[in-house]
């Protein structure tokens, strides 16, 4: 497996390679020049290593900073997806792990700011001790130099000085803190967790974002950390000089006795977030200007368990299965953006979401449309097409909880196709399983589901969508109800023919059973919900594939929607 996933991957393992390269060769090199160079050689005598780890890391941290807009530039995404449309389809599929590169720099920021704090709490607490050391040694010898003037090396100027206050009073200090504190909130409030349940949190908190980035160009340019200047190293090498420093006499007269002087390294990170800044601005301008454009919401259907669908129209908008769009009602907030999978077909007139409570904003969206149809502002379709699907004979799709959303667009758009006999379309049956604690969010799925059911059995193609309902958490009142009407055609949860299985399907079964049924066919599985599902969704692909070319092979596909 691991083969196949270079060869379906081998873009992403390219760019995380590279990536991996870059830093290695940046954290090295910087390290390897502050710890030997010998314009830093009177810096070192104070600082020790700790200089090297935090200029290290420094440099880490500005290319890091300079790619974690890039992946969620996403009008820009789509404008390369579609000037390589003519690239093969893995390769654009490659573009939709945008976020998971996103999450990777994020991630490595956060590990790079505590190399840097760390390094410089240590760097200020030898500057204090040598501004205090009364003894003749080279550190205090060196932090009494040049005080009045401006070609110090040690920026702590007075006995009086602790660490919190040259921390918070500092441009590199107090800079250094709010970066930080807006790195660590943008971290922790980007968990799974709160994106699903509180989205506005995860929201508003990312856009601390702004202050990151002016933070980070600012921070540099009180200049610190510094070095011997070019001149004064001309004069007064510290190869010949150094040990005359600690031992000088009054009446000085080799050419050691000028004391060597100190400038400031100069600021460099916004030179490296320049580009992406302004990237990233016409980004904004772009979303503004596309979310301008009309919407006119055709119908709204409000279904059980408190489920919105919307139907809409937008001039130009063309979508392909599994597509995502990005929602917001100036209504309720001019700001906020949320992201919603389309669960409209492609060969439908119009596009449609469903949306559940899922925070503060979907439940005052649903209470709007109760009482009044507000303005809608929709971005995209953004997102890779899963056209995969229409490549198998036979597809098993696996929807897992809300993952069940993008297969409404994919059940149906195979069935328009299968319809007006689509040559695309190589499908000729589906098996469709559906894990779920309980359908209540969910029973517009169920229509959907009926209503498909209910077409194809009228146009004589009922058995081309076999599909079973795993309600994963159930309760004794469903059991009994069960129970008491165990004979009915149609099943008691859901009101659909096929019957409801309690608990969660053995896959090793449905495997063999599919195997049985199709002993020569590819078969295409397909999921959409959680990685624990993905590992023994692809051992059962794995081990339920003959070796035998002509017989049943499995081929599994995760969505990432």
């Amino acid at each position: 497996t691991m083969g196949n996933w270079l060869v379906n991957h081998w873009f992403s393992a390219a760019v995380i390679a590279a990536w991996l390269g870059i830093n290695i060769f940046l954290f090295t090199y910087y390290f390897l020049f502050f710890d030997r160079d010998e314009q830093y050689f009177y810096t070192r005598a104070i600082l020790g290593s700790a200089l090297a780890w935090a200029r290290a890391s420094a440099k880490c941290l500005n290319f890091n900073s300079m790619l974690i807009l890039l992946p969620v530039c996403r009008n820009l995404l789509s404008f390369l997806r579609g000037t390589c449309s003519c690239c093969r389809r893995t390769l654009r599929k490659q573009l939709d792990h945008n976020l998971t590169f996103h999450k990777l720099v994020a991630y490595t920021l956060a590990l790079l700011t505590a190399v840097h704090t760390i390094a410089h709490l240590f760097n200020l607490e030898r500057y204090n001790q040598s501004q205090q050391a009364t003894d003749r040694s080279l550190p205090a010898v060196l932090s009494k130099m040049h005080l009045q003037g401006s070609m110090w090396l040690n920026p702590i100027h007075s006995n009086q000085t602790t660490v919190e206050y040259v921390a918070f009073t500092t441009i590199p200090g107090l800079t250094g803190v709010i970066i930080t504190l807006a790195l660590i909130l943008m971290v922790t409030s980007s968990t799974e967790f709160i994106r699903r349940n509180y989205f506005e949190v995860f929201w508003y908190t990312h856009h601390l974002f702004l202050i990151y980035f002016a933070g980070l160009v600012i921070h540099g340019i009180a200049g610190l950390v510094r070095g011997q200047t070019e001149q004064s190293m001309a004069e007064v090498h510290p190869h010949h000089c150094a040990h005359y420093l600690t031992q000088r006499d009054q009446n000085c007269t080799h050419d050691c006795c000028k004391d060597p002087e100190f400038g400031s390294i100069p600021a460099e990170s916004w030179k490296w977030v320049l580009a992406p800044i302004i990237l990233y601005i016409f980004e904004r301008i772009l979303r503004v200007w596309r979310a301008r454009q009309k919407v006119v919401v055709t119908k709204v259907v409000m279904h059980p368990a408190r489920v919105l669908e919307l139907q809409m129209q937008k001039k130009g908008f063309r979508m392909e299965v599994g597509q995502y769009i990005f929602v917001n009602c100036p209504a309720i907030s001019p700001l906020e953006w949320h992201p919603f999978t389309l669960t409209s077909a492609p060969e439908e007139d119009f596009f449609s979401i469903h949306i559940r409570v899922a925070g503060d904003w979907t439940e005052r969206l649903i209470d709007t449309f109760q009482s009044e149809t507000p303005r809608i502002e929709v971005d995209g379709p953004f997102g890779t097409a899963s056209e995969d699907v229409f490549q198998y004979e036979v597809a098993m799709l696996v929807g897992a909880g809300i993952g069940v959303t993008p297969f409404a667009s994919i059940l149906k758009s195979i069935w328009y196709k299968f319809q007006q006999a689509d040559q695309t379309l190589k499908t000729k049956k589906i098996y469709f399983y559906w894990l779920c604690r309980d359908t209540g969010a969910f029973a517009w799925f169920n229509d959907l589901l009926a209503s498909l059911e209910q077409k194809m059995a009228e146009s004589g193609k009922a058995d081309f969508l076999t599909y079973r309902l795993f309600l994963t958490g159930w309760d004794t009142s469903i059991a009994n109800n069960v129970a008491l009407r165990f004979d009915t055609p149609t099943d008691t949860v859901t009101g659909l023919r096929h019957k409801t299985i309690f608990g969660r399907p053995m896959w090793n079964m449905e495997f063999a059973a599919v195997a049985a049924v199709h002993p020569r066919s590819v078969v295409g599985v397909f999921l959409c919900g959680p990685e624990s599902l993905a590992k023994s969704l692809q051992k059962s692909c794995h081990q339920h594939s003959s070796l035998d070319p002509r017989k049943v092979k499995f081929y599994f596909n995760k969505e990432n929607f």
